[in-house]
């Protein structure tokens, strides 16, 4: 179901995806022909995608925010916001070509598609269950994939056109208790590598973002579900499991609705950068990453209690 929300604010950017008309007409009469069509994956309230939408928005875009079809009409119901909402799940191949075929067939193009759905995956890789492991890869990893390749085509016979990964400061230093989630968004940034490079014949430009901890409600599923978990091996290291799922919403946190105005803003340049890193402690884990093992281990054990020796063994 879509719903429509206006607003009056005017582009005050250069409109860099639209020197080049659509290579054919679209089926139905394109809407607010002079604006930049954004389309963002994982959009539910309180969480980083509504921010973008609200900052594509305030920007002057046409922006379709995305969600599960079971909360997908709660994404922008009372916003003053010109957003429309779209049903989208990543991880269904029909879903996601429904999804892009509505905007097309709505707006006739796609500028800007920025793929921020995810989902966090915390647990001791020994005991984490596997289903949990491909559901956080399904949905992190395969689902940004999947998009693009819906996407793809549609620029490419534009010549323009921008898609912009979310990935994690994690996934380029990975951290106890969630490997499972930065194994996935390290496959996102190889990713994103290799699309850039691929893609750049066709005009299109592909962005990752590297965010530090943001304030958002991203965390709370996670901890739900840590604490249901049985573990074994680990049973004594459950607080500090339970700790590292909540971590990127601590009190420094950086604020939602300001980091994804900034990322928008460098997003919507002329050129935009390759690589945008923000947010709290991502300057702290970029440093760590050049760092030798030897003391990333020493800091990483003595962050997430891993310093003791477990000498008995519950097998």
């Amino acid at each position: 179901m879509l719903q429509l929300h206006s607003i009056s604010t005017a582009p005050t950017f250069t409109n860099r995806y639209q020197q080049q008309p659509p290579s054919a007409p679209p089926r139905t009469p394109k809407i607010m022909d002079n604006r930049i069509v954004v389309l963002v994956t994982g959009c539910a309230k309180g969480g980083i995608g509504y921010e973008y939408c609200k900052a594509f928005s305030e920007q002057g875009c046409h922006v379709f925010a995305t969600d599960l079809p079971q909360r997908a009409h709660q994404v922008f119901d009372e916003s003053p916001h010109r957003v429309e909402t779209l049903e989208l799940d990543v991880t269904s191949d029909e879903s996601v070509a429904k999804a892009v075929e509505t905007v097309i067939s709505k707006c006739g193009r796609i500028d800007i598609l920025v793929n921020n759905a995810g989902i966090g995956s915390s647990g001791p890789l020994a005991e984490l269950p596997l289903q949990d492991v491909r559901k956080a890869w399904e949905v992190n990893t395969l689902g940004q994939l999947r998009m693009v390749q819906q996407v793809v085509p549609h620029m490419a016979s534009r010549g323009s056109g921008a898609i912009v990964n979310v990935g994690s400061v994690v996934g380029n230093v990975p951290t106890p208790w969630a490997g499972s989630y930065c194994a996935s968004k390290a496959a996102v940034h190889a990713m994103s590598h290799v699309l850039r490079l691929e893609l750049k014949p066709f005009g299109i430009d592909v962005v990752m973002v590297v965010p530090g901890a943001i304030r958002s409600n991203f965390g709370s599923a996670t901890v739900e579900n840590v604490r249901s978990q049985e573990w074994k091996l680990y049973k004594r290291f459950k607080d500090a499991i339970e700790e590292r799922a909540n971590a990127s919403q601590s009190g420094r946190s950086s604020d939602a609705g300001a980091f994804a105005r900034d990322v928008v803003k460098k997003v919507m340049r002329k050129r935009p950068p390759r690589r945008i890193v923000l947010g709290h402690l991502s300057g702290l884990l970029t440093i760590m990453s050049w760092l030798p093992l030897w003391v990333q281990d020493l800091y990483f054990s003595h962050r997430f209690n891993l310093n003791k020796k477990v000498r008995n063994s519950i097998i």
